[in-house]
């Protein structure tokens, strides 16, 4: 019975109608004065702009002081229909293979109908820009799985959707791309000729590579001047973060069914939202003094910026359209080289995870920008395991490794908890050319 028990435990699962209800915002428990975005000195409001091109439910979460925020009923079924809640792993063989004292568990975000975590904001955003009477929606992807989720969620609500997708990336992968017009999304490499930011770069260099923030730049344009459409973030922004806090939410009901408290949670972070999704509850926690647990970020040395960037005001985007952000940047016309992990190619980190490692609670690794370590790790994870992690869910498995290898030199027990943000069966070219085969 004891190893019956032991073996239901090695998948933790949820039933359906224990799907939280709620989504949590974690600024109800921030001590201090939480920044909020302001204008420049200079120039017209970007504070007034944003109001324009954003979703109205979305703005009033962007600034809500409440700590949770009901889930729409209509929100609610379409999680479900999604394959919420997801399921939380034991990783048995991981701990077998790496012969570590430690306990490690992973969350199952690939699991999506898109093969990501970003379908948890999508839903929400374009359930939203159908109540308010929306024709279409417009945003940026990096990695691709945002610009994937968001044409997949605007679909289900007969919306039109407009992806700006970082050229570099664009090229690529075009099974990606097919997947996003398969879900009827109309997509652009960025920097493109359809935006006056776009042609502008395009000027002075016809072969830019392109970069998140200039693709946020493309799709607020793209939202301001065609009627009828709304902007909508990926990541950084509150309400993002909110929205995905449905994973940690699942996690911390999991923890509790099996009686075991995380001591570290990790996560890949590059805007952050993967990342805020899993620990932010956790986090609110700790802040409050309810538990103890370490929130460990991995980044690529390409991109980081809570590992390296300074924390100020900046702006979320290349063209200074949105307002000013109190964050970890690197400053937002940075130069990042391409990495095969692009979804964490973002010069600064969102407000919620910048404040909190700024009161010291987050800490963070960065790994080299050649990515041979991380795609290694996740030969490791695929080849004990089984499951194929996006390159970017990579760095989480990559610094989880590396927790429980110091767990084993220090013989040391703890209970390690990472989140497999999406799956990599789009990304194979990158697995073929990092592991040359």
């Amino acid at each position: 019975m004891q190893e019956a028990l032991a073996k239901a435990r090695d998948q933790i699962i949820l039933d359906p109608d224990e799907l939280p209800g709620s989504w949590y915002n974690v600024i109800a428990d921030l001590p201090g004065e939480f920044p909020r975005p302001i204008d420049p000195e200079e120039g017209p409001s970007r504070l007034e702009y944003l109001s324009k091109v954003l979703l109205k439910h979305c703005l009033q979460q962007e600034i809500s002081t409440e700590r949770w925020i009901s889930i729409p009923a209509p929100v609610q079924d379409l999680y479900r229909q999604a394959g919420r809640p997801r399921p939380l792993y034991r990783a048995r063989r991981l701990e077998r293979f790496l012969r570590t004292p430690a306990k490690i568990y992973y969350k199952r975000e690939d699991l999506s109908p898109t093969g990501s975590h970003k379908v948890n904001t999508a839903l929400a955003q374009a359930y939203y820009a159908a109540e308010e009477g929306c024709a279409g929606v417009s945003t940026e992807t990096g990695a691709g799985q945002w610009g994937t989720a968001l044409a997949y969620a605007a679909s289900l609500q007969g919306l039109k959707s407009v992806i700006f997708w970082v050229r570099s990336v664009y090229d690529w992968k075009p099974d990606r791309r097919a997947l996003m017009q398969l879900y009827g999304g109309k997509v652009f490499a960025s920097p493109s000729y359809e935006t006056l930011v776009g042609r502008k770069i395009l000027e002075k260099n016809p072969n830019h590579v392109g970069s998140l923030g200039i693709a946020v730049s493309e799709g607020l344009e793209y939202a301001e001047k065609n009627p009828g459409y709304a902007y909508c973030l990926g990541s950084v922004l509150n309400h993002v973060l909110i929205h995905q806090s449905i994973i940690g939410l699942e996690t911390m009901k999991q923890f509790d069914q099996i009686d075991e408290k995380p001591d570290v949670m990790i996560g890949c972070l590059g805007g952050g939202s993967n990342f805020g999704g899993f620990i932010l509850p956790f986090a609110g926690e700790v802040v409050r003094g309810k538990r103890e647990c370490r929130f460990l970020a991995a980044q690529s040395e390409s991109a980081p910026n809570l590992s390296r960037g300074e924390y100020r005001c900046d702006y979320g985007d290349h063209a200074e359209k949105t307002p000013l952000l109190k964050m970890y940047t690197l400053g937002h016309q940075s130069d990042m080289a391409p990495i095969k992990a692009d979804g964490l190619r973002y010069h600064a980190a969102a407000p919620f995870i910048s404040y909190l490692k700024h009161l010291g609670h987050i800490e963070s690794t960065a790994y080299p920008q050649d990515e041979q370590e991380v795609f290694e790790a996740a030969k490791t994870f695929v080849q004990v395991e089984g499951f194929l992690p996006a390159p970017e869910s990579a760095y989480a498995i990559r610094a989880a490794i590396d927790e429980a290898l110091e767990c084993k030199r220090k013989n040391r027990t703890e209970v390690i908890a990472f989140n497999i943000s999406g799956h990599g069966f789009l990304d194979l070219a990158a697995y073929q050319e990092k592991l040359k085969f």
